[in-house]
């Protein structure tokens, strides 16, 4: 399943540490993180979405404290 959704980021390096962590999470497809848009497209496992999107988001936040997501 993919999704795209609204985040608020601060930098781009920091979308860009976000990104490459995303794509080593277990059950992700691939994550797509850009500054400059301000949005997030998340390819992951269809049945654990919510599990991986909830996981996705406090690993973002360990990078940048500041990020936020619109669900």
């Amino acid at each position: 399943m993919q999704k795209k959704f609204n985040i608020e980021v601060d930098c781009a390096n920091c979308a860009a540490k976000i990104e490459n962590a995303l794509n080593k999470m277990e059950g992700v497809n691939r994550a797509s993180v850009s500054f400059m848009t301000q949005k997030l497209v998340l390819d992951a496992d269809d049945e654990r979405f919510s599990d991986i999107l909830k996981d996705a988001v406090k690993t973002a936040k360990k990078i940048e404290p500041d990020f936020e997501i619109e669900l």
